[in-house]
């Protein structure tokens, strides 16, 4: 899949999620873009832990990661943003992301707004977009078996080292 659940934890303690798209997968963790002041961006710069989860019903299979998450080099978000369509590239400085609006009529004017500021232009990355990296240090498999007798496997990086374990269903 190329999308994932991110959950994070605002200053009130509150736990909140959503779906975001997986960009990018390497050693270093997944990547993924959004806007610095969405209320992720702004849970993730006051507390920059995150959980993600990737789930395969088909499959009957769960991915869960838990890291240290990092904005990306100004560089690579620029290049991501670069690989965009232009309209996508107008609606990151369209809109006012996890902001309240006025109604839909807002955020068309809004994008009626950047398309014709950008139209005969490159478009540049707004310096509030770029991408994040989930650093991980847990690593969880789930694999559904019958009885509810489920597969279960971790990986936990203590002192350098990834420790496995298996885990009750």
């Amino acid at each position: 899949p190329n999308a994932m659940t991110l959950a994070t934890v605002g200053s009130d303690l509150r736990p909140s999620t959503r779906i975001v798209l997986i960009k990018e997968m390497d050693e270093r963790g997944p990547v993924w873009f959004t806007h610095y002041n969405s209320r992720k961006g702004q849970q993730l710069a006051g507390n920059p832990q995150a959980a993600l989860q990737f789930h395969w019903v088909e499959l009957e299979r769960v991915v869960r990661i838990e890291g240290r998450v990092e904005k990306i080099s100004a560089a690579d978000s620029d290049a991501y943003f670069a690989s965009r369509p232009q309209a996508s590239q107008t609606g990151a400085w369209a809109s006012p992301q996890s902001q309240t609006l006025q109604g839909r009529a807002d955020l068309d004017a809004r994008v009626q707004a950047q398309a014709e500021r950008f139209a005969d232009a490159p478009v540049p990355r707004p310096a509030t977009w770029g991408g994040y990296r989930l650093v991980p240090d847990y690593w969880e498999f789930w694999q559904g078996r019958p009885s509810r007798l489920h597969d279960r496997l971790s990986y936990r990086l203590q002192a350098g080292q990834w420790q496995l374990a298996r885990l009750a269903p």
